[in-house]
């Protein structure tokens, strides 16, 4: 969690999305080779409630739904290089396994 002096508090975290297909289109390539693609997602909670739940329970490992709206901006890094930045702006988190369960 972020806050810059006279600016809502913000909770930042990354999330990974993964997509997999299996290569060739017949029957030969049933058994064949699984491709995979990971992406990974900047999100960021403003809304409060939501923030501190994100904050306190999102952690490595989580398997989550973010519903948001997607926000492009620009930065400057310590090289003085203007860069993109894609950030998700959640709205609502939904938490799709239980992580206190799945370490029993």
């Amino acid at each position: 969690m972020r806050q810059v002096e006279g600016k809502n508090p913000v909770t930042i975290f990354s999330l990974a999305t993964n997509e997999m297909w299996k290569s060739g289109d017949n029957e030969a390539y049933q058994l064949g080779d699984v491709s995979q693609k990971t992406t990974w997602h900047r999100i960021s909670v403003f809304r409060p409630g939501l923030r501190d739940v994100a904050y306190q329970y999102v952690k490595k490992g989580s398997r989550i739904f973010v519903e948001g709206k997607v926000d492009y901006g620009e930065y400057m890094d310590k090289n003085n290089v203007r860069r993109q930045a894609t950030t998700i702006i959640a709205d609502n988190i939904i938490f799709l396994s239980d992580q206190t369960k799945e370490k029993a």
